[in-house]
């Protein structure tokens, strides 16, 4: 019960058993203002408990400061410049409003789930990690894909963006100010799978698909020129099949067969005994398999891939085995090789493979530098591998980390501390809200790897793409 408003700015009138009556009044409003305060404070030490003790599970080096540090700087970013959020109706001139009050390039763009709300979201971008413009999405999205301009033209490329799999929706965006374009949603029996790739001259989209029917594999072919109209199909040859690249031959594509049978309402994988992943090559144009590799071991899920430009790929592995076995989590191949070269970890490093627990979210490539970066939210880390040796640089510590792409060369590079060991090669997201610049320290022998973290008020999806630079 509140006690009224003239009772409380005017005490002094309050006379006899008035008087009494208000101060029983205000009595009982505090005491139950403070047994609120109680109840929520036991509820939030209850809630922090339990999930620190689930991340002790996956990252040794949790710590309960993590909650406290966090709370600060969220608080800090939403006081210093709350962002705007944008209705997924809001008309277009909204959209680009932002994008031309923030007067920045977009080089890169992520899906991110805003931190207090949990609304979802995608963003673009700048070369100084900040936020150019964002779009509401309906929901929780996956991979992005930049549209290549065969020529030069003064249009923006458009923006693929994946509904996490499994999905009915994708979505094409306007690069330069993140207005939603087109919504594309499945035919019947079809779903998608969270990937997909365009061609070089970027009048198609191909886009990894489940057969609903059969749980088979499907590769959905969409036509730019009539606003991503499905113009036809090619079966996979697998189960689940997850990313997809363009090999830079422009004529062939790369699927990663993940072999997971998935049930779309719950997630649930039906065949993890008898699963069997691929990595597979196609003709673009006619369907065609050209190639397929199968892992060493049948739970190898091969699931993510980064394209090199001398056309080998890099391969992330999510193993669906055992937990006490040590297997390879990234892999290289060359259309051609009749097995998956594993990369490897130093005989000497007492982590190995387990650092990540059997779980690479995504990977990169820096075909200049022939280097690869591959993460893990599970293992809490990313880590730097030389291709050229085909061993571990090193791993740095980034909880929940997962997107990775590259840092374009030609973007001015702006630390907030100054680092001499060279430029940023890698750009990694997380769901704590951090952009991470990762380099090598070219000069150390052993050669190892630098971080430098940026903060932002967001929660980063699994995939973080690089656009380059686009004026918005």
């Amino acid at each position: 019960m509140s006690t009224p408003l003239h009772s409380r700015h005017k005490p002094s009138r309050l006379i006899g058993s008035d008087k009494e009556t208000g101060l029983n009044m205000l009595a009982q409003t505090l005491k139950n203002t403070l047994t609120t305060l109680g109840l929520a404070s036991v509820g939030t030490a209850a809630l922090v408990g339990a999930h620190h003790l689930g991340r002790k599970q996956y990252n040794s080096q949790a710590r309960l400061t993590d909650y406290r540090d966090g709370l600060r700087q969220a608080l800090g970013k939403v006081t210093a410049a709350a962002p705007i959020v944008i209705p997924s109706d809001a008309p277009a001139k909204l959209v680009q409003s932002q994008a031309r009050l923030n007067n920045s390039s977009v080089t890169w763009i992520s899906g991110v789930a805003e931190l207090t709300t949990s609304e979802f979201a995608v963003v673009g971008l700048n070369a100084a990690r900040e936020i150019v413009w964002q779009s509401a999405m309906p929901e929780r999205v996956h991979d992005l894909l930049i549209q290549p301009l065969a020529s030069k033209a003064l249009q923006a490329p458009h923006v693929a963006v994946m509904g996490r799999r499994p999905s009915e929706w994708f979505w094409i965006l306007d690069a330069h100010s993140g207005e939603v374009v087109h919504s594309i949603k499945a035919q019947t029996d079809r779903h998608f799978y969270g990937h997909a790739c365009y061609s070089l001259q970027g009048d198609l989209l191909y886009v990894t698909e489940n057969n609903t029917a059969d749980f088979s594999g499907r590769i959905g072919i969409y036509e730019v020129a009539s606003g991503y109209k499905k113009i036809a199909e090619y079966a996979s040859h697998g189960i689940g099949p997850h990313e997809i690249v363009m090999h830079p031959d422009g004529e062939s594509l790369l699927i990663a067969n993940g072999g997971i049978k998935t049930e779309r309402a719950s997630r649930e994988e039906l065949n993890l005994d008898s699963m069997q992943p691929s990595l597979v090559y196609l003709n673009r144009h006619t369907g065609q398999l050209l190639q397929q590799v199968f892992p060493a071991h049948n739970q190898m899920s091969v699931r993510h891939l980064a394209m090199h430009d001398n056309g080998s790929v890099i391969i992330g592995i999510q193993f669906q085995g055992e937990r006490h076995l040590s297997v390879p989590m990234v892999l290289t191949h060359r259309r051609g090789e009749p097995k998956f070269t594993e990369l490897q970890i130093a005989k000497d490093d007492s982590k190995g493979w387990h650092r990540f627990h059997h779980y690479i979210a995504s990977v990169a490539v820096d075909s200049k530098h022939n280097l690869a970066c591959a993460t893990s939210p599970i293992g809490g880390c990313a880590a730097v591998f030389d291709l050229s040796t085909g061993i571990m640089i090193g791993d740095t510590p980034l909880a929940d980390c997962a997107g990775v792409t590259t840092w374009p060369s030609q973007t001015q590079y702006q630390a907030t501390q100054q680092i001499l060991s060279g430029l940023p090669l890698f750009l990694v997201s997380d769901g704590q809200g951090y952009l991470s610049s990762i380099g090598v320290d070219q000069a150390a022998y052993p050669q190892s790897i630098w971080v430098e973290k940026k903060h932002q008020s967001y929660a980063f999806d699994n995939h973080l793409t690089t656009l380059g630079t686009v004026d918005s």
